[in-house]
C-alpha cells in the first residue's frame, strides 16, 4: 500500500476552505490573511469554491495557507505554544 506524504492528498477544496474558515473565524479573518476578492466582497462558500476551482493562483494561495495552518497546529501539539502564545 502506497501512502502519500502530501498533506493535501485526499483533501477536497471544500474541506480545506471549511477548516480555514473555522481556524480564522470566518471570511473576515480569512480575508485578512489572503486578500482575494471572493473572501472580501459578499463572500460565500459556494462562490469562493467556484472561483478557487477556476483560478490556479488563488487556489495555490489557499493551499499554501492551509499547509501553514497544519504546521502551526502540529507545532502547538508538540510544544504547547506557538511563538509567544502559550496554551
Amino acid at each position: 500500500m502506497n501512502t502519500s506524504n502530501d498533506p493535501l492528498h485526499g483533501k477536497k477544496l471544500a474541506g480545506i476552505l471549511d477548516e480555514l474558515l473555522d481556524y480564522y473565524g470566518g471570511f473576515e479573518g480569512l480575508s485578512r490573511k489572503i486578500e482575494i476578492r471572493c473572501f472580501c466582497i459578499d463572500p460565500s462558500v459556494k462562490s469562493s469554491l467556484r472561483f478557487l476551482r477556476t483560478t490556479p493562483w488563488a487556489r495555490e494561495k489557499v493551499e499554501n495557507l492551509y499547509l501553514y495552518v497544519l504546521r502551526q497546529k502540529a507545532k502547538l501539539n508538540r510544544t504547547g505554544f506557538v511563538g509567544d502564545f502559550f496554551i
